[in-house]
């Protein structure tokens, strides 16, 4: 499942160079990149584990 979250990033990413390489650019291709590279990011994100305050607290409880 971690991966897939890689595919859609990179998938996001082709789709949104692809409608700007073009001078005729389809700006609902575009947004669709961007918006598949915005959930694939999000989704990674929401996996990684937020930092605790608790030790940073300590740490500057026993500086004093």
């Amino acid at each position: 499942m971690k991966y897939l979250n890689y595919i859609i990033i990179i998938i996001g990413a082709i789709i949104a160079m692809y409608a700007k390489a073009d001078a005729n650019q389809n700006q609902f291709i575009l947004i669709a990149g961007i918006v598949l590279l915005m959930v694939g990011a999000y989704r990674i994100s929401r996996s990684i584990s937020s930092k605790t305050t608790d030790d940073s607290d300590e740490f500057y409880q026993d500086k004093n």
